[in-house]
């Protein structure tokens, strides 16, 4: 987290404002909602476990074996099953 002076950034009648709820303290200002990303949509984490996910559906829905499929991609039985029984295409 950055830290800024809200002296050299904000209008002397908003600091005159905020004073009146808290002084000389730390005050963490969090983004607006629309300013979010989706985990990995920065570096591409999500888009290549989405392509590995699609991937271990058309195998299993073609020839192979949940077993097979977890021993081949290095995951558990678990995960395997919540991605080739999830809806998501």
């Amino acid at each position: 987290m950055k830290y800024t002076n809200a002296a050299n950034v904000l209008p002397e009648e908003l600091i005159l404002e905020i004073q009146k709820y808290i002084q000389g303290e730390t005050l963490y200002i969090p983004k607006q909602e629309s300013e979010y990303k989706n985990w990995g949509s920065l570096s591409g984490g999500r888009q290549l476990l989405d392509q590995r996910n699609e991937a271990i559906r058309d195998a299993f829905n073609s020839t192979s074996s949940i077993e097979q499929l977890a021993k081949k991609h290095f995951l558990s039985i678990d995960t395997i099953k919540k991605i080739v029984y999830s809806h998501k295409k």
